[in-house]
């Protein structure tokens, strides 16, 4: 029960995969108590122990697993609740639950991490830190500790900061979510005081990142983004949709430093080496120093420390001729990092990495020793197996946390594989010439973009395969079954038969599965002649034309948002974009509108404020050399089986509550018969106006487009003449407008409308049935998906008013 063989090497003994399993598991159970639960765990754990060694003579089969075992759990408790008594200190526990305003003396252990990157919105950043000092305002005497604490921060003075650096700040002590070594979280509203530099060897990591950063400035936005991501795992400057289709595409590692990028860099060295016929041990050096070098360099993440110091034990054994097998040095490196830091025990990508090095190891070796047996060339099978292996052995840990599997996850990897090695020497040789040579490091990253632009069309193109991914149950219980699906999957597949039975069966599903999936998944719905997407607090319409192509009203504030709109409903072409006005919420997403699709006009208000929204609108239009126009008030367009009207303003509205809302574009649509009035944020004010000069036939509409997201600053006389059969209202979840106001909705409703809202409905469409009739779908999004998958389709007949629901086609 101890031994086991490994790929034909020998037998490896597993006994160290029995510790590292029950550090890992009984660390991360410590993590959600307290010290003296832990404590009490470890040593009932040592009892144990003592006991069964005192019985091992008579059970020697199993005593040796069962010791293991025990052994991992004292390991893991007693190294976590040590940590727990720092974490639990009174002196800041108590400080953090009365929520006081505190002087704190901290040092950072990461860069600050920029935590929304929406347009026209001031960031804000989660910065990881040491707590040394703390002072309340109340009780002038300091408190020395050393405990984690995590900084909420919108000062911009606090991104300018670098690992190591020691700084004093004043904010609110508050508790912290738990589950994890931090003590507190402290909001700070100020500046930082500078006290200390950061360490040499920090300080030069900062630089050479920042360089990095520099060189890839110049570069599209999509490649230029990826290549610290690929390089050295920073991700602050990569494009949000992009980072959506790496998720999607189960390429989301690629981005995570972990063992491949170690493995590539060290590879690298290792060859310079042997060129220079280097002996073993100066090889050695050079491979460790390469190693310790690229941690620091990576800033020591999770995967960055699994994947460093399985090397180095590796490398040790290198040097002194004493070659161990994989498993236990994989066991025996997770073993050391948990008990140093038993917050590992909980973070994700730790989890990721562990288990894609642990399917590198098991399923790797025999897939590729499978395929050439099959005759295929070795670099072509170790090409094949590793992605492949990898992407098996992770899938039930994203699975568990996204709630969904990826399933074009391991044919995009295994595209994008080859030229994964360039691009992160490229980008790791630009970072470190940075200091030296600014130009050499431009020309370096520019090297790299290339094989990014590759990793970019993979992405992209493979999350846009229809059904690229499928819902699966969230959490522990999801990831347990995939888990256990995969490893039923592997063992029966070793049987001949059972291979073609599940080639045929798998075959005929995807045959059978996908195009219904893609025709009848209910979205796009059929017969959609208006759309709302769910894109937060913010306005995107879309008016369905056919064969991929819509008119585009407004981009909602995100771009990723916008395109994942877009993409569900398999927009290519926009022959319209149209802005109602330039509030970021209706704006902030442009580049998600033309990510990837042709835009061949946009039609703005004729009033340029605010001036932000407007310069980007201007700017991305120019940018993609498509024409600006600014219709006139009765200007008709026509583009394919749409007739669009603009009704208003009439003139521009100067002096009112807000005046960019009230110079919003208000036009009626009609598509295939059924009008839609897209009214932007239309006010008091503008509706007043549209009452007096617009004829009531123009306004009266079959479904409306609710107005600024609800609000209550809206005339019921409007709704009334408008009498709309459906009311779509776009608006955030959580929103801290109080939108939609309760009264707006009720007038709404006692109009007889059928209001949905894309806050608890998801995406919205009226659509119009083979019958006639009019109906609404809803397709409410899951939590956590970024609106990538449905959950259910929900229609909503219009019967009730079925005189005006009838719609003659």
């Amino acid at each position: 029960m101890t031994s086991h063989r490994f790929g034909g090497a020998g037998p490896v003994d597993l006994r160290l995969v029995a510790v590292a399993t029950a550090t890992w598991l009984s660390a991360y159970a410590s993590l959600h108590t307290r010290a003296p639960v832990a404590f009490g765990v470890a040593g009932g754990a040592v009892a144990a122990a003592l006991l069964l060694w005192w019985m091992a003579g008579r059970a020697a089969g199993w005593a040796g697993v069962a010791l293991a075992v025990l052994l991992g759990v004292v390991c893991g408790t007693a190294s976590t609740a040590a940590r727990l008594v720092s974490r639990d200190a009174p002196e800041v526990a108590s400080t953090a639950a009365a929520q006081a305003h505190v002087t704190a003396e901290l040092t950072l252990r990461r860069d600050p991490r920029q935590l929304n990157r929406e347009v026209g919105r001031p960031p804000s950043w989660l910065i990881p830190a040491w707590l040394h000092q703390l002072t309340p305002v109340t009780e002038p005497a300091p408190v020395r500790v050393r405990v984690r604490i995590l900084v909420l921060t919108g000062d911009p003075g606090w991104g300018e900061l670098a690992p190591g650096q020691r700084v004093r700040a004043q904010g609110r002590l508050s508790p912290a979510r738990g589950g994890d070594l931090t003590a507190a979280v402290l909001s700070s509203a100020g500046a930082p005081e500078l006290l200390t530099p950061p360490p040499w060897h920090l300080a030069t990591t900062s630089h050479l990142r920042h360089g990095l950063q520099a060189a890839t400035d110049p570069l599209p936005p999509a490649p230029g983004g990826l290549v610290p991501g690929l390089a050295v795992g920073d991700v602050s400057a990569l494009d949000p949709g992009l980072s959506d289709d790496f998720f999607v595409t189960g390429m989301t590692h690629l981005v995570a430093v972990s063992g491949t990028h170690v493995a590539i860099v060290v590879g690298f060295v290792f060859l310079l080496a042997r060129a220079a016929r280097a002996p073993p041990w100066l090889t050695a050096l050079g491979c460790g120093a390469s190693i310790v070098g690229y941690m620091v360099l990576c800033q020591a993440s999770p995967s960055v420390l699994r994947a460093g110091v399985m090397g180095l034990i590796a490398l040790v054994a290198l040097a002194n001729g004493r070659l161990r097998a994989a498993m236990p040095a994989l066991a025996a490196t997770v073993t050391v990092l948990v008990v140093a830091d038993p917050q590992l025990a909980a973070a994700p990508g730790f989890t990721m990495s562990v288990t894609a090095t642990a399917g590198l190891l098991l399923l790797a070796p025999r897939w590729r020793d499978a395929l050439r047996r099959r005759r295929v060339p070795r670099g072509l099978a170790e090409a094949l197996a590793v992605p492949a292996a990898a992407q098996v052995a992770v899938s039930p840990v994203i699975a568990g946390m996204s709630g969904t599997v990826s399933l074009v996850a391991v044919a995009a990897n295994l595209i994008a594989t080859p030229v994964m090695v360039p691009a992160t020497l490229l980008g790791v040789m630009a970072a470190v010439a940075a200091p030296f040579s600014p130009a050499t490091a431009g020309f370096l990253a520019w090297l790299a973009s290339w094989p990014a632009w590759w990793l970019v069309l993979v992405a992209r193109y493979a999350a846009q395969v229809p059904g690229a991914v499928a819902p699966w149950p969230e959490g522990a219980a999801g990831a347990l079954l995939l888990a256990a699906a995969t490893v039923a999957t592997l063992v029966a597949v070793r049987l001949r038969r059972v291979r073609v039975l599940l080639a045929v069966a798998t075959a005929a599903a995807v045959v059978g599965a996908l195009p219904v999936k893609t025709t009848a998944s209910g979205w796009p719905p059929a017969g959609a002649v208006a759309v709302v997407c769910a894109v937060g607090q913010g306005d995107l319409v879309v008016l369905p034309l056919g064969r991929g192509s819509a008119i585009v009203v407004d981009a909602g504030p995100e771009p990723a948002a916008a395109d994942r709109c877009l993409r569900d409903l398999r927009i290519r072409h926009i022959p319209m974009w149209i802005v109602s006005h330039f509030h970021v919420d209706h704006v902030g997403g442009v580049d998600g509108v033309f990510r990837g699709r042709q835009v061949t006009a946009v039609l703005t208000s004729g009033v340029p404020e605010p001036e932000f929204g407007h310069d980007l609108v201007v700017g991305a239009a120019a940018a993609a050399a498509v024409p600006v126009h600014v219709p006139e008030p009765g200007s008709v367009y026509r583009i394919g089986e749409v007739s669009l009207t603009v009704l208003g303003p009439a003139y521009p509205h100067v002096g009112t509550r807000s005046d960019p809302n009230n110079n919003s574009l208000v036009i009626r649509a009609e598509v295939r018969g059924v009008s839609v009035l897209l009214t932007g944020d239309a006010e008091v004010e503008l509706q007043h106006t549209l009452i007096e000069l617009v004829p009531p036939d123009l306004l009266r509409a079959d479904v409306l487009k609710v107005a600024h997201h609800g609000s209550v600053f809206q005339e019921p006389e409007f709704f009334e003449l408008v009498s709309p059969t459906v009311a779509l209202v776009p608006v955030g979840a959580d929103n801290t407008y109080g939108h939609p106001h309760p009264a707006i909705l009720a007038a709404l409703t006692r109009g007889g409308a059928r209001v949905l809202r894309t806050d608890t409905d998801g995406d919205i469409a009226a659509v119009v049935r083979p019958n006639g009739e009019l109906a609404v779908v809803a397709r409410p999004l899951p939590p956590g998906s970024g609106g990538a998958l449905p959950k259910r389709v929900v229609v909503k007949s219009c019967r009730p008013v079925a005189a005006r629901a009838r719609i003659a086609r």
